[in-house]
C-alpha cells in the first residue's frame, strides 16, 4: 500500500474526509476508489459512496478476498446508513467469514456492528443485544467502541432504562473525545438529547403534564394501571396486555382510563369507539366489546357497568393513567422514523414498521400533501425524510417491546 492510501486511510479513521480526497481524489485503483467511497458516505452522498465501493469490489482481483470483503462491509453500511433495509444480510455474513478466517477481527467486528445496528433500527432487542454481548469492544478502536456503546444506550432506550443508557452514552463520549472525530461525537450529543426531551404526555386524574423517559419509567415502575397510547398496550405491575390491532377495545380502554375515577356514559363510548351516531345496534355492539374488554382486562382491572355508563376499576393499582403521544396525529409512528433526519425508502419503512408498502405508501401520500414530508428521486431510488420534531423524542413511537415483555 503507498504512502497516498495510507494517509488517506488514516484521515478518514480521523474523521477528515475532505483531507482523504485531497490525496485520492483522481486515482481510480481499487484502493483508491473503496476509500473514496468511505470518503463520500462521510460526506453525505451515499448514491456516490455505493457507486465507488461496488466499483472497488470488482477492480480487486480474484485473489483480493480480504479486500472484496471488506467493500461488502462498507456497502452494508451504507445500506445501513441510507435506510435500505432490504439490502441481503447473507453478503455480509459471507464478509465477515472471510475477515474472520483471514484474522481481520477489526473489519469482522464493524461488520457486527452494523449487523446490529440493523436490529436495532427494526426493534429486534433481544438479537441484538445478544450478539452485542458477544462482542468485547475492549481491543478495538476507540471509534468502534464508541459505536458498541452507542449501540448499548440505544437498546437500553428502547427498553426504556434510562440509568443504563445514560452511562453507555457517557462511555461512549468518552471514547468518541479520545478519538477526536467531530461527527461521531455530534452524533453522541444528538443521542444524549433523547433521554431529556419529552417523551410522551401523562394524562392522569390531575391534569396532563409532558414528561421524559426517566418519568415514564418511573410511571411504568409505580403501582399505576397506564394505558399506553405509543405501544397500544395496557400495563400494571400485574404485566401487560397487548391490544395492537383491536382498535375498538383499546378505544374503549383509553375513554374509561382518561375519565377515571369518574364513569363514562354509553353515548359517548360508542361515539369514540366507532365513530358513528347513536343507536339501538350500537349498543347491543358496545355491550359485546364491553365484555371482550373485561375478559382481556381480567387480571389487571374490573369494568363497571353504573347507571350513568361503565367504570374502570383497577384491581390491584392505585391510580389510573393514561400515556399518550407528545402530539398526537395520524402517521405519527411514519413520522417518528422520519424524524432521524435520515432519508427512508417506502420498502424499508414497510420493513420497520411491519405493514404493507402500499399502507406505508398511503401514510406518505398525505403527509406530503400536508407538508410534513418531502421525497426526493424517483422509482425504486425514490427516498423520503423531513426534519427531526423539534424537542421531541420519538423513542416511544418506534417498535420495540417495553420492560417486562
Amino acid at each position: 500500500m503507498d504512502s497516498l492510501i495510507t494517509a488517506a486511510a488514516r484521515a478518514l479513521a480521523a474523521g477528515d474526509p475532505l483531507g482523504a480526497l485531497n490525496r485520492i481524489a483522481l486515482r481510480k485503483d481499487a484502493p483508491a476508489l473503496a476509500l473514496r467511497g468511505i470518503a463520500m458516505a462521510q460526506l453525505g452522498d451515499f448514491a456516490k459512496a455505493k457507486d465507488l465501493v461496488r466499483a472497488a469490489a470488482k477492480a480487486f482481483g480474484a485473489r483480493e478476498s480480504v479486500a472484496r470483503a471488506r467493500c461488502i462491509v462498507a456497502e452494508a453500511e451504507l445500506a445501513l446508513a441510507s435506510r435500505d433495509l432490504g439490502w441481503p444480510l447473507k453478503n455480509l455474513a459471507a464478509a465477515r467469514a472471510v475477515l474472520e478466517t483471514h484474522g481481520d477481527r477489526l473489519n469482522a467486528a464493524h461488520g457486527r456492528y452494523v449487523e446490529i445496528r440493523r436490529m436495532l433500527l427494526l426493534g429486534q432487542l433481544d438479537d441484538a443485544e445478544r450478539l452485542l454481548r458477544e462482542l468485547d469492544p475492549s481491543p478495538l478502536p476507540l471509534a468502534l467502541q464508541a459505536t458498541h456503546e452507542l449501540i448499548a444506550a440505544g437498546i437500553a432506550i428502547r427498553r426504556i432504562h434510562t440509568a443504563p443508557a445514560r452511562a453507555a452514552l457517557d462511555r461512549a463520549m468518552n471514547a468518541a473525545r479520545l478519538a477526536g472525530i467531530p461527527a461521531l461525537i455530534a452524533e453522541i450529543e444528538s443521542a444524549a438529547l433523547i433521554l431529556n426531551a419529552p417523551a410522551a404526555r401523562l394524562i392522569a386524574p390531575g391534569g396532563t403534564c409532558l414528561v421524559r423517559l426517566d418519568e415514564v419509567e418511573d410511571v411504568f415502575a409505580s403501582n399505576t394501571l397506564v394505558v399506553d397510547a405509543c405501544r397500544y398496550v395496557v400495563r400494571s405491575q400485574g404485566g401487560i396486555v397487548p391490544l395492537t390491532g383491536r382498535v375498538v377495545l383499546f378505544t374503549l380502554a383509553r375513554a374509561l382510563a382518561e375519565a377515571w375515577p369518574s364513569p363514562v356514559s354509553r353515548d359517548d363510548l360508542i361515539r369514540r369507539a366507532f365513530r358513528l351516531k347513536v343507536d339501538d345496534s350500537l349498543r347491543a355492539r358496545l355491550r359485546v366489546e364491553i365484555g371482550r374488554l373485561r375478559k382481556a382486562l381480567k387480571v389487571h382491572a374490573r369494568i363497571d357497568a353504573t347507571s350513568q355508563g361503565f367504570q374502570l376499576a383497577p384491581l390491584h393499582a392505585r391510580q389510573v393513567a393514561v400515556l399518550a403521544r407528545p402530539m398526537e396525529e395520524e402517521h405519527a409512528a411514519v413520522l417518528a422514523f422520519l424524524a432521524d433526519g435520515e432519508s427512508w425508502a417506502t420498502s424499508a419503512l414497510a420493513l420497520a414498521l411491519g405493514v404493507s408498502q402500499r399502507s406505508v405508501q398511503r401514510a406518505l401520500d398525505e403527509l406530503a400533501a400536508a407538508g410534513k414530508v418531502q421525497s426526493y428521486g424517483a422509482g425504486r431510488a425514490k427516498r423520503w425524510m423531513t426534519p427531526p420534531l423539534p424537542g421531541i423524542a420519538t423513542t416511544l413511537l418506534l417498535p420495540a417491546p417495553l420492560p417486562g415483555n
